[in-house]
């Protein structure tokens, strides 16, 4: 079976292939194509030549490896498959379903005859010991589900027309989202019922049996407030406050809890605010965003594209994908949508509306923030379609061009 390359996460993996010290950790919500990268990077090295023997392969939500459930039982069934000698890569998919599996992993990891790959749909993954025994010993790479790039490079693997209209293709891409499954069918609604599925699945697995929810009817209804309101700048009072309104009355400590429990699953990513004149974070005022906008779309009725919230969640799960970390950025009273870093050497200021050519005020408010600011560093400013500009060495860029071609910022 061949698989679409995701090639933006294969080379920031590729380099560890052989490193028995470090454990991969590939993490991201369910449905993204974790498993798919896990089996791509086997293909790559049974392309190189490693033999067939040498690379271990445990699906632990497949037969006949669904009754792997307690470590021992994980231990013997790995050491069943390892060859006596020689290096052997262990891939190991779904890992938390075996509870305590950190401890014979790291046992396989001191061994140094593993070069170990694992994967997980949540980040309950990363919150035993090998997130706090284990520092320094292995490496975890987040995956989101398709940048608009991957959506249509996937499209075009599955032998599905590809419009020779690239906005309408994007206006798809942001209605639909990126479950690399999604792509697959061709009828919308079945691909709004494919991501109402994941939702039920992300809640039935990664949110009732480990988080244990009691109050369920509550949690459900901060889920529905928080994806509708994705983009929104909330705090924990204006939350309660709406629930409240709402007839919903929760306490602030179980608001806290639930939104916690929503970013360790996957479907909320949480974007802080940053002070650029007192080089300070801010807290308690921040912007979730949706790690798939089909979470939004799959279960609304209203399929209408609000852009200002949809292309700054664009936005920011395209920099996250590609390494960046990203925050807000506030300047005085104005707001600059995203500052991103990447390591020591990128760094970029980013705007993103639908448009600045509906009037003068509406391009001078977009682009006021950029011109506030004092450094050197690229800024952005992010369009649906417009006509490029040029003010002030800022870059005007359309989106779809932009994520097509799979750019840096």
């Amino acid at each position: 079976m061949s698989f679409y390359k995701r090639e933006n996460y294969l080379r920031k993996i590729r380099g560890f292939y052989d490193d028995t010290g470090l454990i991969k950790v590939i993490s991201g919500v369910r449905r993204c194509g974790k498993s798919s990268l896990m089996a791509t990077i086997a293909d790559e090295l049974r392309e190189r030549g490693a033999d067939e023997a040498h690379i271990v392969y445990l699906d632990l939500d497949r037969r006949p490896f669904r009754g792997v459930k307690t470590p021992d039982r994980l231990e013997a069934i790995v050491d069943e498959r390892t060859p006596a000698s020689g290096l052997t890569y262990l891939f190991i998919d779904e890992v938390q379903n075996v509870e305590g599996f950190e401890e014979v992993v790291n046992a396989f990891r001191e061994e140094g005859r593993h070069s170990i790959f694992l994967t997980g749909s949540n980040a309950y993954l990363l919150s035993g010991e090998l997130a706090t025994k284990l520092t320094g010993r292995y490496l975890e790479f987040e995956m989101f589900p398709l940048t608009f790039e991957e959506y249509l490079g996937m499209k075009a693997f599955l032998g599905k027309p590809v419009s020779a209209d690239l906005v309408a293709e994007f206006d798809r891409y942001l209605r639909e989202g990126g479950f690399p499954k999604a792509v697959q069918y061709d009828s919308a609604e079945d691909r709004r019922t494919y991501v109402e599925g994941v939702v039920a699945e992300i809640f039935e697995k990664d949110i009732r049996r480990r988080a244990k929810i009691r109050h369920v009817a509550a949690f459900r209804k901060v889920q529905a407030y928080l994806i509708n309101n994705f983009g929104a700048t909330t705090s924990l009072s204006n939350i309660l406050d709406d629930l409240a309104k709402d007839g919903m009355r929760i306490k602030r400590d179980t608001l806290d809890r639930y939104i916690g429990i929503l970013k360790d699953a996957k479907i909320l990513c949480e974007c802080n605010r940053f002070d650029l004149k007192s080089r300070k974070s801010i807290r308690g005022e921040q912007k979730y965003y949706l790690s798939d906008l089909g979470f939004y779309f799959a279960t609304n009725t209203d399929n209408r594209v609000n852009y200002g919230p949809v292309l700054e969640n664009a936005v920011y799960i395209y920099a996250r994908s590609r390494g960046y970390a990203a925050s807000i950025g506030r300047i005085g009273a104005l707001e600059c949508d995203f500052i991103l870093r990447r390591g020591d050497d990128r760094y970029a200021y980013v705007q993103a509306c639908m448009t600045v050519a509906a009037s003068r005020e509406t391009e001078d408010r977009e682009y006021a923030p950029l011109e506030r600011i004092r450094d050197n560093y690229p800024k952005y400013v992010l369009t649906r379609n417009d006509p490029i500009q040029r003010r002030r060495g800022i870059l005007h860029r359309n989106l779809p061009q932009l994520m097509s071609a799979g750019e840096d910022f």
